[in-house]
């Protein structure tokens, strides 16, 4: 089973080919959903932010707010390297299980991880190849503006992270998201069989 990579920028497309890959019976893990679980209370990161940045992160049941801890991270990043120290590892570790598992069951001729970071953590060593989503930054400034942040949050937004021009240069294959609705299926169900004819060539 080949184990592959959904990255790309904020509001690039990533989540709609996610859910195109699912639709086409390839299994999506979410990197982000992993990270949420791994911090709850009696998981193996919970201690360690909590002891890193304090009480003050905690609601009334004693959960890890999430934005309280966004809060404290978004605008330092010495504290956002921290948390991403204790976070990643325990998201990887999980991944590598989740594909193991994945892998077992002999159902598929893919799987695949989405995250934001996949370059940033280092995961892409991990993994058989990258899928990267992109649109231009004036879509994804338009799209953000759409989900209620302003021009210049935007613009903070996608500056904060990789550029997509070294994003694209990383990747193994590429899902232009700045076309029409029919494109973006298009280009991935044709690179979805590819994958299976790889797989069958092995």
């Amino acid at each position: 089973m080949l184990r592959y990579g959904l990255t790309g920028g904020i509001a690039s497309g990533k989540s709609t080919v996610a859910r195109m890959l699912r639709e086409l019976g390839f299994p999506v893990i979410e990197a982000d959903r992993v990270a949420h679980q791994v911090i709850e209370r009696g998981q193996p990161a919970y201690d360690e932010v909590v002891s890193v940045f304090g009480d003050t992160i905690l609601d009334s049941d004693k959960r890890i707010n999430r934005s309280s801890l966004a809060a404290i991270v978004f605008n330092d990043q010495n504290k956002l390297a921290q948390l991403n120290g204790i976070i990643h590892p325990r998201v990887e570790e999980e991944m590598l299980r989740q594909f193991a598992e994945l892998a077992r069951s002999g159902k598929h001729t893919a799987a695949f991880v989405e995250a934001a970071l996949i370059f940033e953590a280092g995961l892409n060593k991990k993994l058989d190849g990258v899928l990267v989503a992109w649109c231009l930054p004036e879509q994804q400034v338009a799209r953000l503006k759409e989900r209620g942040l302003s021009a210049a949050e935007a613009e903070k937004r996608i500056a904060s992270q990789m550029p997509v021009a070294e994003k694209l240069v990383l990747a193994t294959e590429k899902i232009d998201c700045s076309g029409s609705f029919e494109e973006t299926p298009r280009q991935v169900r044709a690179f979805a069989e590819k994958l299976r004819r790889s797989s069958q060539g092995k």
